[in-house]
């Protein structure tokens, strides 16, 4: 038996297909989801989700959103995703290089949490790369 799985952004559809099992990050800790989980909607965090696909496990970053299960049926919606194969690891290092450089400038409480919240997604990248 498997799982529908349609992770969507504003701009794209970024994967449309059966999946075996999928662990997805959710605002209250990760969930690990196989065909007839219960019906849910949760939000969803900045963070890997971990799909498998028979005896591969593949990665993407999510961006947060908010995801639907149900009749083993699972829609993501996110601001942005992003497939572990498809992150450039050198670029994604960089840029978490740049953005621990500017948390550490950022003043006032505004640049503060951009600056955080800008760390998150830099390192959900880099994590996305190296997780399996």
């Amino acid at each position: 038996m498997t799982l529908k799985l349609c992770v969507l952004t504003p701009n794209k559809t970024v994967w449309d297909s059966e999946v075996k099992e999928i662990v997805l990050s959710t605002n209250s800790g990760q969930i690990g989801i196989l065909p007839n989980h219960a019906p849910i909607a949760t939000a969803v965090d900045i963070g890997i989700l971990r799909i498998r696909l028979n005896d591969q496990w593949l990665t993407m970053a999510l961006m947060g959103g908010f995801a639907r299960i149900g009749n083993n049926d699972i829609t993501v919606l996110v601001n942005d995703a992003e497939k572990g194969s498809d992150i450039d690891a050198q670029e994604a290092q960089q840029t978490l290089e740049i953005v621990e450089a500017n948390l550490k400038k950022a003043e006032g409480k505004r640049q503060i949490i951009e600056a955080n919240l800008a760390l998150r997604r830099a390192r959900t990248r880099v994590e996305a790369l190296n997780t399996v």
